[in-house]
């Protein structure tokens, strides 16, 4: 047993220094990156780097449509079966056989005219696996061989896992990585730099870093494990950016400032839930309560989930997640707006032009208190 003594940071614990700034307008930043990724044989990707997260209430198709608009990538819940994909995909590049792959390669049952074709949609698809490995079974694997078949346009993929420590974690990412040596992988979760870099190395192009600090996970009460995310952020983006790879922060946002202080703490792409539950496009059952509609948001590892695709609670663990309500919000692009020109407007306080320079711009300052909350919570 041992003590770290080094005091470690969360967003609410910090705020950003204001500097002298160039800039004019909001309107003169510049949210787009573009990013290599040599572990994918040097795939590259451009867009805005705010990602949905792959839970069943916000990683939807519906979601991917809204957030493609803004160039921003939705990672699909695992859950939606390859027949759902077919449906979704608007017979977008679809193939049932390899016979008519092999005979018609660019042209069979494209549907130009489709929204996810018109749009672009489908860059900015990930789809989700966890990492089941049975070489005698359908397994998470297989399930990715079947997306990719189908929808070879495919870049992305999301290796999803709650606890990214687990031997078995970096060989499935080993695995991922042989059988599609350009496909750009993201994976996690971890939240220290060792483990940054030894998935890195296994052939992951960019970690998922977060424990517990999801508003529906419960990981944190039930484990006792996390990492006050600002610093797993710092120190994960350190780890990554020396071996040329990426981070994505994961979890722990609940505000635009929030999303723009995971950037400046060197996060490449920031990944929201919360933030992108209860909107018009999310799944959820519907609620009306006093007249007010709500819907439902829950973690992936609480035991609305696990009733729902286990058949309950496995007898040697317990839930790890939460089912909430949230007031119905409306259109998501709403939301996007404010998160976006939230995320610019920090760039005019701290003078940075571009996404990618706001974290050799920023100075954080400790704090005890964010905002006056006299007439309530501000979010």
């Amino acid at each position: 047993m041992r003590i770290e003594s080094e005091i470690k940071l969360d967003y609410k614990d910090v705020l950003l220094r204001p500097k002298r700034s160039e800039l004019t307008s909001r309107n003169d930043v510049d949210l787009m990156r573009e990013f290599t990724f040599p572990n994918a044989e040097g795939a590259t990707w451009k867009g805005v780097p705010i990602v949905a997260a792959n839970m069943d209430t916000v990683g939807t198709f519906e979601t991917a449509k809204a957030l493609a608009k803004y160039h921003m990538l939705t990672c699909i819940s695992k859950h939606n079966d390859k027949r759902r994909w077919i449906h979704k995909m608007c017979g977008y590049g679809v193939y049932e056989t390899l016979a008519q792959k092999e005979a018609n390669e660019k042209d069979w049952k494209y549907d130009r005219n489709s929204t996810f074709w018109q749009e672009r949609v489908y860059e900015h698809l990930c789809p989700s696996i966890g990492i089941k490995y049975d070489p005698n079974n359908y397994d998470d694997l297989d399930y990715l061989k079947d997306i990719q078949f189908r929808f070879y346009h495919n870049r992305f993929v999301c290796i999803d896992a709650a606890n990214g420590y687990t031997a078995r974690f970096c060989d499935f990412v080993k695995r991922v990585r042989d059988e599609f040596p350009a496909l750009i992988i993201i994976a996690g979760n971890v939240v220290t730099g060792e483990m940054t870099e030894e998935i890195i190395l296994s052939g992951a192009d960019i970690v998922k870093v977060g424990i517990g600090g999801g508003s529906v996970c419960t990981t944190r009460i039930q484990t006792g494990v996390g990492y006050p995310q600002l610093s797993a952020v710092i120190e994960c983006a350190d780890a990554a950016h020396g071996l040329n790879g990426h981070v994505m922060a994961d979890g722990g946002c609940v505000c635009a400032g929030d999303v723009a202080k995971a950037f400046c703490a060197g996060a490449d792409f920031v990944m929201l839930g919360g933030m992108l539950a209860g909107h018009n496009e999310s799944a959820g059952q519907d609620e009306l309560v006093d007249g007010e509609k709500y819907k439902t948001f829950y973690g992936m590892s609480s035991d609305t989930a696990m009733n729902k695709y286990n058949g309950g609670v496995a007898k040697y663990r317990s839930s790890e997640g939460k089912t909430v309500r949230i007031k119905h919000r409306g259109q998501i692009s709403n939301t996007i707006k404010s998160i976006l020109g939230g995320v610019r407007s920090t760039c005019t306080y701290i003078g940075a032009k571009k996404l990618k320079d706001m974290p050799k711009c920023a100075t954080f300052v400790r704090t005890s208190q964010q905002s006056n909350e006299i007439f309530g919570r501000n979010t």
